[in-house]
């Protein structure tokens, strides 16, 4: 089933491994060193564009009874929503502009436009998901307890209606967000103290109530006449950027050879084996400036996943260093098109709604489920990963193994 030996799986030695780690320890120290004004400079445009767009938007939706500002007006806050939840927010509650010691972009201070509370987000995604990364009972966020995404994952009737969830989630994923941490079915099942998920839940709403009136009552209100018009245009801009987020999230996590570990990998894990872990289990998608800024960089999601820390800014050219690290430890370097690795996702979510028996796929060979026994057909050993994965797929070919 799922990974529990990451070292054979990479065809690695524990030499090589912490080779790679010292290499990518390197990398980590020149970005480190040098941040400085470039990369404030980039923050600052950023946050000045981001509230730019805000205020074109809701400017421009006080007239929104003419179908063309209200278009105008939606786009803007659409735009402005997007890039405050992906470049700003995320990035700044990673702490990857603590460095420049400013509270305004510091990770303890940034709240940001959606219904989730900060601190359950940075509890749920900085601490659970990065530590844990795609260790199957460890990290919730695969699958978000909602979609099944691997076969560790054992089928129940209820994912035949997956296809449905995934559309749901997509609509309403900042509320998805919202309400991960709080564990409420831990809560109502008894497993989590209702004296530990009281306060969780009264900041939730506390939160979740201040946005919606923002959005929902403030701004409507203000726009007098058009009151209506400018509550459809919220509820659009809210629902483009969950829509947005939850596919640039998912082309990250989810696509094929984004593998899944056991606990075993947790113990004794060193350095290096986490920088494989976390190489291993994510995948990027192709873009230019445009769609990596739109993207808040997560186009890069490997490297983010390396550095979760370090400026978003800097990830395009961290990739080039990364690229030529699996280059030179004959290791995948997980990349496709936005569309395809959105496809690709889309397959494991409507394929895995089914119950194992119509999968053609074995549990330690398939696109979205792999183990170090996949390899058991090839002997002797390739010298490498993505040697490896080249040479299964010729047999393939030759039907010297299984067809998926």
């Amino acid at each position: 089933m799922a990974i529990s030996d990451i070292n054979e799986y990479a065809h690695l030695t524990d030499a090589d491994v912490e080779a790679l780690g010292a290499e990518l320890d390197a990398v980590r120290r020149e970005v480190e060193s040098s941040r400085g004004e470039r990369d404030a400079r980039y923050l600052r445009r950023t946050i000045r564009a981001q509230r730019g767009l805000e205020i074109l938007g809701r400017v421009v939706l006080l007239g929104s009874h003419r179908k063309p500002l209200w278009w105008l007006g939606t786009g803007a806050l659409s735009l402005a929503k997007i890039i405050e939840n992906m470049e700003l927010g995320h990035n700044v509650m990673h702490g990857q502009w603590d460095w420049m010691n400013d509270p305004e972009v510091h990770s303890t201070s940034w709240e940001w436009d959606m219904v989730c509370a900060s601190p359950h987000w940075k509890h749920s995604h900085n601490f659970i998901h990065h530590k844990y990364t795609n260790v199957l009972g460890m990290d919730h966020d695969v699958g978000y307890k909602i979609l099944r995404v691997t076969r560790d994952e054992p089928w129940e009737p209820r994912r035949a209606f997956q296809p449905f969830f995934n559309v749901m989630l997509a609509a309403t994923f900042e509320w998805g967000i919202a309400l991960h941490d709080l564990e409420l079915k831990e809560v109502i099942a008894g497993r989590k103290p209702m004296e530990v998920a009281r306060p969780e839940i009264r900041k939730f709403v506390h939160k979740a109530g201040r946005q919606m009136a923002k959005d929902y009552a403030l701004f409507p209100v203000l726009s007098g006449p058009n009151a209506k018009k400018t509550l459809t245009a919220n509820l659009t801009a809210n629902f483009v950027r969950n829509l947005w987020a939850y596919v640039v999230i998912f082309c990250g996590h989810f696509p094929d050879g984004a593998e899944k570990f056991t606990v075993d990998t947790l113990e004794n894990e060193t350095q290096g084996q986490w920088y494989l872990r976390q190489m291993l289990g994510s995948a990027n998608f192709e873009s230019g400036p445009v769609l990596a800024f739109m993207s808040g960089n997560l186009s890069y999601q490997i490297e983010h996943h390396l550095f979760p820390d370090l400026p978003s800014n800097r990830y395009a050219d961290i990739s080039v260093r990364v690229r030529a690290l699996c280059d030179k430890y004959d290791l995948p370097y997980n990349t496709g098109s936005f569309t395809m690795q959105y496809l690709r996702t889309l397959r494991t979510i409507n394929k895995l709604a089914l119950p194992d028996r119509f999968l053609r796929d074995t549990t330690d060979d398939a696109p979205e489920t792999a183990s170090e026994r996949r390899f058991d057909a090839i002997t002797p050993r390739a010298k490498g990963l993505r040697t490896a994965l080249t040479e299964l797929k010729s047999r393939r070919k030759r039907g010297a193994v299984p067809a998926r």
